[in-house]
């Protein structure tokens, strides 16, 4: 059973979930109790809850689905202060509609809850760790990584939400090549400061970024640096290059409203008898590396890669791949009964080969779930921003978040599943108006604040008696009470299905059923117990709305 805390969403649908148990039992089916599915429709014409049962039971008895739907409905009985009426549609569907009293009885439970409306107990007593974002410190954060951040944050949200106790994490890859062509590119920008002419090195890092960093360099410091014999002088200013990279990373996500509970080194791995060299002896231990070429290889392929991978190079330095092994080693061992990984589009060879090594060293096949996030192409006025990060010339985080805000950016990354590619409309994003989606939902939250605060200048305040909600009985009314009530279900959704894009498209139905039903119902009239009723609508939906933008990390302003 699926609990709700602080609403009864999770008792109406193990309730009706108990109904067709039952009724299929009397007929003769067997079905257990938890692969009954029920879920709110896209459509609220097709009902508020509809399960597929007829459908399911019917392969199995070879029967016809929806004959098969006519006989388990002739079984069911419902109060009709629960369910209005039952229908069976398509090919077989059996769609449940809620009684007008069981819908506004929804509106004090949302008043009653408040923002714990929709939590959830189906993480109670596992533990998370969701890792996104880890971008290389090499450059700025640019937009996929935003991108990223805003999915990864939204998630750690929900999760929580739904009762887990979630970890997140950053991870820096503050070793490596590509680490040490950082310190090579920040030397030759700092003896140019000094006015020597030299070259710019060919695969170096050449954005402005690290022209600022070489200003920060002591003088004194970078000279003796520059004396030094060449790695030992790259290795010094690689270490400054990467703390003031770690500085600029976090300082711009903390801008973009992103926090971590903790940010992990590569290097930590790297020490004597760390992770990588423990990963190495289960290896060795386990038979499942070889040595060709001079090589190390991991047999991935006997574990579902579709190739053997490199983990010691002829070199005799680990690949990327083993430390990134290594480090899930080090999650399993803090506990975690779950971990999640966000990915950027250029991960997605690694997905198999790092999914092979969990099960190597003790994760289940369920235990590392993988992510990816697909790329953000900016438009301006119809047409495509040019970015090349090659040549240095691309949108940060900073840049992005400081010309929309990081409301419009976060909802806007949210927009589109985490797997399709985005468009980001600049132009749109700017706007502030109905055209804008956050500035539509936000202004409806900010409209129900307005309203609550007139209401109580026209002495008009939430009744101690909320029978009179009954009179809500509009159709406008009851359309956004019907909303209203799909959020817990939404959440848990949200999380199954690891898809916060989700609860963008929610909000703005939420907002528009709002906008429609106050422009057709006066909130505030003479009628009094009418407009406490509406009061409370108003701030169940109010509650909604704020919690929904908590979520996905959006602000939930009261003036606009």
């Amino acid at each position: 059973m699926v609990e709700k805390r602080g609403c009864e969403d999770g008792r109406v649908i193990e309730r009706v979930r108990e109904t067709l148990f039952n009724s299929a039992g009397e007929i003769g089916l067997e079905i257990e109790r938890n692969e009954i599915q029920l879920e709110r429709p896209k459509d609220l014409s097709n009902g508020d809850l509809s399960s597929n049962i007829a459908m399911l039971t019917a392969v199995k008895t070879r029967s016809n689905p929806r004959k098969l739907a006519e006989r388990i409905v002739d079984k069911i009985s419902f109060d009709t202060d629960f369910v209005d009426r039952i229908e069976i549609a398509g090919p077989g569907f059996i769609n449940f509609f809620f009684s007008v009293k069981h819908l506004t009885n929804q509106v004090l439970e949302i008043n009653r809850a408040k923002e714990s409306y929709g939590d959830l107990d189906i993480g109670r007593g596992k533990r998370i760790q969701i890792e996104f974002v880890s971008a290389n410190p090499t450059g700025p954060l640019v937009l996929v990584s935003a991108r990223a951040a805003a999915v990864g944050n939204a998630l750690v949200n929900l999760y929580r939400k739904a009762g887990y106790d979630v970890e997140s994490e950053y991870y820096f890859n503050d070793v490596g090549s590509q680490v040490k062509k950082l310190g090579v590119s920040l030397m030759a920008r700092f003896r140019q400061s000094r006015g020597e002419e030299i070259d710019f090195p060919e695969d170096g890092y050449p954005g402005e970024y690290l022209i600022d960093i070489a200003k920060q360099i002591p003088i004194g410091k970078g000279e003796e640096w520059v004396r030094l014999e060449t790695n030992k002088g790259v290795n010094e200013f690689t270490g400054f290059a990467l703390e003031k990279m770690i500085e600029l990373i976090k300082k711009d996500l903390e801008f973009f409203g992103i926090s971590f509970d903790l940010f992990f080194r590569e290097s930590a791995l790297h020490r004597s008898n760390g992770e990588i060299d423990q990963l190495l002896e289960i290896m060795k231990e386990k038979d499942v590396i070889f040595e060709n070429d001079g090589a190390l290889w991991f047999r991935s392929s006997d574990f579902g890669d579709e190739k053997d991978r490199v983990v010691i190079r002829g070199d005799k330095s680990p690949t990327y791949f083993l430390a990134d092994a290594a480090y899930h080693l080090n999650k399993l061992r803090r506990g975690y009964d779950r971990v999640i990984d966000i990915f950027g589009p250029d991960h997605h060879g690694h997905l198999k080969r790092l999914k092979a090594a969990s099960t190597l060293f003790g994760g289940d096949k369920d235990w590392l779930e993988i992510l990816t996030v697909q790329w953000v192409r900016l438009i301006e006025n119809g047409k495509e921003i040019s970015m090349s990060k090659r040549g240095g010339e691309y949108i940060t985080l900073n840049e992005l978040v400081s010309d929309v805000g990081r409301d419009a950016a976060k909802f806007f990354f949210l927009m589109r599943k985490n797997h399709a590619h985005i468009d980001f409309n600049l132009s749109l994003a700017r706007k502030k108006s109905d055209e804008n989606p956050v500035y539509y939902v936000q202004y409806a939250h900010a409209r129900i604040s307005s309203v609550i605060s007139f209401a109580s200048e026209n002495n008009v305040e939430f009744p101690e008696n909320w029978e009179c909600v009954r009179l809500l009985e509009e159709p406008e009314e009851i359309d956004l009470i019907r909303k209203l009530v799909v959020f817990p279900q939404l959440v848990e959704g949200a999380v199954l299905m690891n898809d916060p894009n989700r609860l963008t498209t929610y909000v703005q139905e939420i907002a528009s059923s709002f906008h429609h039903f106050y422009h057709i119902c006066r909130i505030v009239s003479d009628n009094s117990r009418l407009s406490q009723a509406r009061l409370l609508l108003a701030e169940a939906t109010r509650i909604v709305l704020a919690e929904s933008l908590r979520l996905i990390g959006v602000s939930a302003p009261r003036e606009m």
